[in-house]
């Protein structure tokens, strides 16, 4: 499936990734709904591919995300006056949630690169990256409270990365902080100190990543983003019949082979 024409991100695939920058750098890459329906569109166009072994998130003109567009909120209410069917502020909410999802359930290795503001929205995205590099003075948080909003879609993945009791502080009291912080919170994996520091990172990771064979990560992400979701026993069952159709697969019988012969596998060539 071809990758959709974008007018809110830029994409760009390269060598077995995909760079998703969103691109509204007028606003810190605040998301609107227009934004959101895009990255959606680009989750679902490459859910198949196999062929694309990570996507890189990050945000123009050194920001990553400052949360959602108020200006997108303010036109909401405008329709909600309006309006006597669906509720516009549902649809705009709800639709954060359904990105954030498809981009935590995203098969391939998802990274976040998070510079100046993360917040909001950008947070939760910064919440279900698989890797997750900021740089040191990147600025986090949760201000919906003090805008009178509670972080509605954001909340739960917020709670699944940090834990429930420091996310409660950090939802109920607004808390900003900034790289150093979150990698002590696990918010991010890794924080560097300057633009060619976290490329280098990145590159490193990607390296990494690509020593793993696709499928072989695809299934383990699937198994993990399971566990508490589905009874433990049946999670194992799964896991038991995943493990021996990928021992007698493609991947199984590469990988064992390129460790005796010590070489590298296909994949890592």
């Amino acid at each position: 499936m071809s990758l959709p024409v974008c007018e809110e991100i830029l994409l760009r695939e390269e060598a077995g990734v995909l760079h998703l920058t969103l691109n509204r750098p007028q606003v810190r890459n605040a998301m609107n709904l227009k934004l959101v329906n895009e990255v959606m569109a680009t989750f679902d166009a490459i859910a198949d591919r196999s062929d694309i072994r990570a996507v890189v998130l990050r945000g123009a003109d050194a920001n990553f995300c400052a949360g959602g567009d108020i200006k997108d909120m303010s036109r909401a209410r405008e329709a909600a006056s309006q309006n006597d069917g669906e509720d516009p502020f549902f649809v705009l909410n709800r639709a954060f949630g359904r990105m954030i999802t498809k981009a935590n359930y995203a098969p391939q290795v998802v990274i976040t690169l998070l510079e100046g503001a993360v917040l909001g929205g950008g947070f939760g995205l910064a919440c279900i990256s698989d890797i997750a590099i900021a740089d040191i003075n990147a600025q986090f948080g949760l201000p919906e409270t003090s805008l009178g909003l509670p972080p509605a879609q954001i909340a739960p993945f917020v709670v699944n990365r940090v834990g429930l009791t420091q996310a409660r502080r950090l939802v109920l009291t607004g808390a900003r902080f900034k790289g150093e912080e979150a990698k002590a919170l696990g918010v991010v994996h890794f924080t560097t100190d300057s633009p060619e520091a976290m490329d280098e990172l990145l590159a490193q990771q990607l390296k990494q990543i690509k020593r793993c064979a696709p499928l072989a990560n695809r299934v383990t992400k699937e198994l993990i983003l399971s566990v508490g979701q589905v009874e433990h026993e049946t999670l194992l069952d799964k896991a038991a019949q995943q493990f021996s159709t990928a021992v007698q697969g493609d991947e199984g019988r590469e990988g064992t082979q390129a460790f005796v012969e010590k070489r590298a596998a296909s994949w890592a060539q």
